[in-house]
């Protein structure tokens, strides 16, 4: 296998692997690896795409060889991973840690094939909200592979492909409509000659220690390495951020693998305050309800001064919970 595609998408991805793949011929001589946000819900994804591809369309199936002319998909809740086993490509399907609070993220996908491929590897960013797929692509580059990204004014959500753009050095930013016959170009071009040098760049330390976390096998001797730690908790299970070296964007991974940007981090510290704030106004609701009760059976009981007293704080409980609703909905 002269070359590895690995793809990464999110919301208005389905329209962009559509093109895409309906401008790829059969006997594409290269392997496609795609990652789509799809969570853990199942999906038909492989069928709404393979209605357009010349390719075979499916998901990808644990330790499965990946070869040249056909397109595997990540399943929901897992990881697609790829190792390089004897000079063949593998697939590996995990439910390591959420990156960027999403499992099968982009990220993983494509540090792997860094490592596993060098610069057999091409990264395609599409359509997406926030930056997930940025680091990927620092690490295909980092390893003398190349990137390519959606133009962000042609996708539907521009920011990863804005993200990439900024920070992760591309090769070439297209239009969808030109992405498939680029890939076909790349894919096609001369072998390398017989007798050359088939060895590897070195990984990045930071590629390697973080490809580990992705199939469950780091610790927080390893995030030593790469990484400090810092102030912020980890959204998904409370322990300590840490943020790691030299990344841009900004980047934190926890101990038990979380990993996050820092504009990821910052939505989900959004959504965590709002929850937590509607939570108060449904406990002061439930407060000013229980006090109207009972002022109404002290003012039965014929206890005037409790009854007032008990009311005070209903108002109190109320006006405390219509605070905290214009502050959300303002």
């Amino acid at each position: 296998m002269e070359t590895l595609i690995v793809m990464g998408a999110s919301v208005g991805g389905v329209s962009a692997l559509s093109t895409i793949f309906a401008a790829l011929p059969a006997d594409l001589p290269a392997a496609i690896l795609a990652v789509m946000h799809v969570g853990a819900r199942n999906s038909v994804l492989p069928e709404i795409l393979g209605k357009t591809s010349a390719l075979p369309v499916r998901f990808a199936e644990e330790r499965e060889p990946v070869r040249a002319g056909r397109i595997l998909l990540a399943p929901p809740d897992r990881h697609m991973l790829v190792a390089n086993l004897a000079g063949q490509a593998m697939v590996e399907l995990t439910r390591g840690p959420k990156e960027n609070h999403t499992r099968p993220a982009i990220d993983p996908l494509f540090r792997t094939a860094a490592a596993a491929f060098g610069p057999k590897v091409v990264g395609v960013i599409l359509s997406g909200y926030l930056d997930d797929g940025t680091a990927g692509l620092q690490a295909i580059k980092a390893c003398g592979g190349k990137a390519l990204v959606q133009e962000p004014q042609d996708a539907v959500a521009p920011s990863m492909p804005q993200s990439a753009i900024n920070h992760a050095g591309v090769d070439w930013r297209l239009p969808c409509a030109e992405i498939g016959p680029a890939l076909l170009a790349l894919a096609s071009g001369a072998p390398a000659p017989a007798g050359a040098a088939q060895s590897l760049p070195p990984v990045p330390q930071w590629v390697a220690v973080e490809n580990r976390f992705a199939r469950g096998v780091g610790n927080m001797e390893q995030l030593e390495k790469i990484a400090t730690p810092s102030t912020f908790t980890c959204p998904e299970c409370q322990g300590t951020l840490w943020e790691l070296h030299g990344q841009k964007p900004q980047r934190f991974r926890c101990h038990t693998g979380h990993s996050f940007t820092a504009q990821t981090l910052g939505e989900l510290q959004h959504e965590k305050a709002e929850d937590a704030i509607w939570a108060a106004v449904r406990a002061l609701q439930e407060k000013e309800k229980l006090y109207l009760n009972l002022a109404a059976k002290a003012q039965a009981w014929l206890h005037p001064g409790t009854a007032s007293e008990y009311a005070a704080k209903a108002r109190q409980a109320g006006e405390q919970a219509d605070m905290l609703k214009r502050a959300l909905l303002a």
